[in-house]
């Protein structure tokens, strides 16, 4: 094509100046990669020339000069009727008769191919003089289902006018550019018949942490705009990168969205080319793509990943859109961008945010940033009342839109009704640095103007708004003055939510992953109700779970699922460093209280001491429950192929129940030895310790449970207030458990390691342990850089003469607590 008309074919990653950064990441995704299986709609480009050279006609630079020099945009009113008029005069400018015939001319082409009419998506794609990396996303106008040549070339004036919206003009004065050295090209595309099928947006990242190991997937009926807008709860699904490419096809982690409305074609050109529809109950309560799709999703990102990083020359994680034709049924990709955000955060400090009070929760909704912060809220329900915004408020409203920015860049935190990840709220609060709680459904009717409120995304991926300014803390920890001890200092992780984030930081793997967490928050069903129903007295209950079950093959491959799910996040997350997932240890009073579980377990007076732990798992009336959790286990090592999982057996009270956990794991499929699992044993009771040597017959390695080995120990219930002062991890016995432990391993020559809080808690512990020659301390994520700190010193101070279990470790912690 010749004049201002360049195909795809023509265009790549070099011609950024001509036509843009979008239009040239579309070329090149058709001329480089569609010849790889990678299915890309083409199209073709209206150059920055064509826009440039409208400024030098009839003296529409001066004009626009006189309007926008000296603009102030605090001004909103001003702003918005000076941005009118400037439209207005390059919608005119953009009115000539060559470029008319060059714009039909390529259409026509496009028509030939696909058909008489063919409908296509006109974007834009901005471009800055001297400033070719510059990104401008967000800032100008798209239209859809454009057809036919008349209604082609009115959209593509339009889209070459909205270089002078407010947003844009805004956006240009808070980055330095010039007006007149940014230039827009046009980019014309056949469009997919999505609104026949779903499309979304895929990182390959995730958007929160920027942890890099996984790929993104987000999805919704119909046309990809209502993610953006945020007029969606679409559907997520994560994929592991390092075992995908190791050939293990299996999502790692999934969530079903609302996907409350689809848009589709409307059978009318301008305002009328979209339409949106209610999606009925029964299509919402299934994922828009299937787990085949989601995986063939993430291979072709993983290589458009691979693609532009060599480019590029670095790491480049990716912004890629995607769309199901439902006519043909492909995949196809219609736009890949570099990730700006979670991609640019600096590794040289990590920082993090913790809530330090309390407050009512008055919306959850999905978590956008993991920070915190609090301010007197303003409801925006539309453009009108976007005049009284003031700086340093909190933005509740329905969703956003682009127009809003100028107000959202002044707005200390941001929360919406609808939206997901991906969608236009969420996307402007990671770039702004600031925290959104999106999704969260009837916001708008509970908060209203002038509520003090504390938004906190530093919890996982729920989003929560509390009542009130409640206090926080903010940590910042310089990576570079880290020491990073020879003792393995690991982390315990109970939420699958945190674990991306938390494996970013300095650590030697998971020593302990409590799978009971995940089993309260992501199942909240007892696993016999789910296997025995008919027990079930409770009418409630039965609706509970057969709501919480729908769309499953059956109620076990519900529990299964979503164990694996959550397990499978966290080994993932620190793959390939080893993962201590612990067997569920709810006490019975525990357990009773999950969905249906009263008919389960028995009444006890000391559930402490109770049907826990091991003791469970071969019994009769669990060892059917067991086998769940097993199975679960055996998807996550054998399915996802996350073999550095490691399964540990907590509350073993005789080596003689040792024998029969092992034996029973075995029948379920989980066969100590076999693909290299490892099992180990909680040592937390004073049997473990006496029987050490006995019980390294059976188990690969020991983690040393403190709070529970110093109850049993001392005699204390560590949940009674009036005797709580007699529960000390420092007393003389207590490190005589520590020693006798830690010694009795390593002469069986079994790993070693401690999983309680008395290190956290009481810096000399970790100095003992250390001295002792333990393999392993791990710590919540919060006390990590602390104890390195510890352990570090304790390591240099440590006299070369002296061996690490020597008596006289015990001599000056005994010494430190009598002082205390």
């Amino acid at each position: 094509m010749s004049g201002y008309i360049r195909s795809f074919l023509e265009i790549g990653l070099g011609d950024v100046g001509l036509v843009g950064g979008k239009t040239a990441s579309l070329g090149e995704l058709y001329s480089a990669l569609a010849s790889r299986g990678i299915a890309v709609p083409n199209g073709f480009a209206i150059t920055a020339d064509a826009y440039r050279e409208a400024l030098l006609r009839g003296g529409v630079a001066d004009e626009l000069h006189r309007l926008l020099d000296g603009i102030d945009k605090s001004k909103i009113k001003q702003l918005a009727s000076k941005a009118a008029k400037a439209r207005e005069i390059i919608y005119r400018a953009m009115d000539t008769p060559l470029l008319r015939e060059q714009v039909v001319e390529a259409y026509r082409q496009l028509e030939r191919e696909a058909g008489i009419g063919v409908a296509v998506a006109v974007r834009s794609s901005a471009t800055a003089e001297d400033l070719p990396t510059a990104s401008f996303a967000g800032q100008h106008e798209s239209f859809l289902n454009v057809r036919g040549p008349k209604d082609l070339f009115e959209a593509c004036r339009r889209c070459f006018a909205s270089i002078f919206t407010d947003r844009a003009i805004s956006y240009r004065i808070d980055n330095g550019f010039d007006h007149f050295k940014v230039a827009l090209s046009v980019a014309v595309m056949r469009m997919v018949r999505s609104d026949l099928a779903a499309s979304g947006v895929v990182f390959t990242l995730d958007t929160e942490s920027g942890f890099r190991d996984v790929v993104f997937v987000t999805g919704c009926y119909g046309l990809g705009e209502t993610i953006v807008q945020g007029q969606v709860d679409p559907d997520e699904f994560y994929v592991h990168k390092p075992t995908l490419s190791q050939g293990f096809r299996m999502v790692l982690r999934r969530r079903l969205g609302a996907k409350q409305i689809r848009m589709i074609y409307g059978k009318r050109g301008g305002s009328h080319a979209t339409l949106t529809r209610k999606v009925p109950e029964a299509e919402r309560q299934k994922y828009c793509i299937s787990d085949p799709e989601v995986l063939s999703l993430a291979e072709i990102a993983v290589r458009i990943e691979a693609h532009y990083s060599k480019h590029a020359g670095a790491a480049m994680p990716m912004d890629i859109e995607w769309a199901k034709d439902g006519a043909d049924g492909k995949l196809y990709i219609i736009q890949a961008r570099p990730e700006t955000v979670a991609s640019q955060r600096s590794a040289d400090v990590y920082e993090t945010y913790n809530l330090k009070g309390q407050g009512s929760v008055i919306v959850n909704g999905r978590a956008v940033g993991e920070k915190i912060a609090s301010g007197r809220t303003r409801r925006v329900v539309s453009a009108r009342d976007l005049a009284a915004f003031r700086p340093g408020e909190i933005l509740v409203a329905p969703a956003t839109s682009p127009d809003w920015e100028p107000i959202m860049k002044i707005a200390a935190g941001i929360i919406t009704d609808k939206g997901g990840r991906t969608c236009h709220a969420a996307i402007v609060a990671r770039e702004l640095g600031i925290p959104a709680v999106v999704g969260a459904t009837h916001a708008t009717e509970k908060i209203k103007s002038g509520t003090d409120v504390t938004i906190c995304c530093a919890e996982g991926d729920i989003g929560s708004v509390y009542q009130g300014a409640v206090a926080f803390d903010i940590t910042k920890t310089p990576v570079s003055e880290l020491r990073q001890p020879r003792t393995a200092i690991m982390v315990n992780v109970g939420t699958p939510e945190m674990a991306f984030r938390t494996a970013m930081q300095p650590q030697a793997g998971v020593g302990l992953a409590r799978m009971e967490f995940i089993i309260s928050e992501h199942i909240g069903v007892h696993p016999m109700a789910l296997l025995k129903p008919d027990k079930i007295k409770s009418t409630k209950a039965r609706a509970a779970i057969a709501r919480l079950t729908k769309g499953f093959k059956s109620p076990a491959d519900f529990f299964i699922q979503r164990l694996a799910e959550g397990v499978g996040t966290i080994a993932a997350a620190f793959y390939p460093k080893p993962v201590i997932v612990r067997l569920s240890d709810f006490k019975t009073n525990e357990y009773a209280s999950l969905i249906g579980g009263e008919g389960f377990e028995p009444r006890e007076e000391n559930p402490m001491l109770g049907f826990r732990g091991a003791s469970r798992y071969s019994h009769p009336a669990y060892t059917e429950g067991f086998a769940l959790e097993c199975a679960a286990l055996r998807l996550v090592r054998k399915e996802m192929g996350l073999s550095n999982l490691r399964v540990m057996v907590p509350f073993c009270r005789t080596v003689e129940e040792g024998r029969r956990v092992i034996a029973t794991m075995a029948a379920n499929g989980l066969r100590r030895g076999e693909d290299d699992l490892e099992i180990y044993v909680m040592c937390e009771i004073p049997n473990n310790v006496i029987q050490i040597d006995a019980f390294s017959q059976l188990f690969d390695g020991f983690s040393i449970g403190s709070n529970d080995l110093t109850q049993l120990t001392l005699g204390v219930d560590r949940d009674s207030d009036i005797v709580a002062f007699d529960f000390d991890e420092r007393d003389p016995g207590m490190l005589e458990m520590f020693r006798q432990a830690v010694v009795g391993a390593k002469r069986n020559g079994r790993h070693i390691g401690i999983c309680g809080e008395a290190p956290a808690n009481y810096p000399e512990i970790a100095r003992y342990l250390t001295g002792l020659g333990i393999d392993s301390i791990s710590v919540n994520p919060s006390s990590v850089f602390r104890t390195m700190a510890v352990v570090s010193d304790a390591e240099a101070n440590q006299p070369k003469s002296e061996t690490r279990d020597s008596p006289r470790c015990n001599d000056q912690i005994t010494a430190g607590t009598a002082a205390a």
